[in-house]
């Protein structure tokens, strides 16, 4: 099964249904369910803004800087177009990857790639 990599918070963001537009400075053809692979890397920076966004945007709060799990698979999604604008309050990038039906699945340690990768282990529920 294909994943991609996306840094945390966003990526948690994703899986728990908040954020529907991942924003890439690439393209992709690819159409369909994937999972998400929170990044190893995670700025405290990054996420103090991500957290502050998400606030404004949702009006909602994210889990404690310590509480994310990184370098792992922490869910699956499905992706339905590939645009170059949209109306969502997410999108900020050259391309969006509009996206639907998270899915939050337990936590598997992964080594990600950039771009979209094949995950070789079962992942239950994917």
């Amino acid at each position: 099964m294909k994943a991609l990599s996306i840094r945390q918070p966003w990526a948690w963001m994703i899986v728990n249904g908040w954020k529907d537009i991942e924003n890439r400075d690439w393209p992709t053809h690819f159409r369909g369910r994937f999972l998400v692979h929170a990044s190893k890397g995670m700025a405290r920076e990054e996420y103090d803004d991500a957290a502050q966004l998400a606030l404004h945007i949702m009006q909602q709060r994210i889990p404690a800087f310590g509480e994310i799990e990184c370098g792992g698979i922490i869910g699956s999604v499905e992706l339905v177009v590939c645009v170059t604008a949209s109306d969502s309050p997410w999108f900020f990038g050259r391309y969006g990857f509009v996206m639907r039906a998270p899915e939050v699945l337990p936590f598997r340690p992964y080594q990600g790639q950039l771009g979209f990768f094949e995950v070789a282990l079962p992942v239950a529920g994917a």
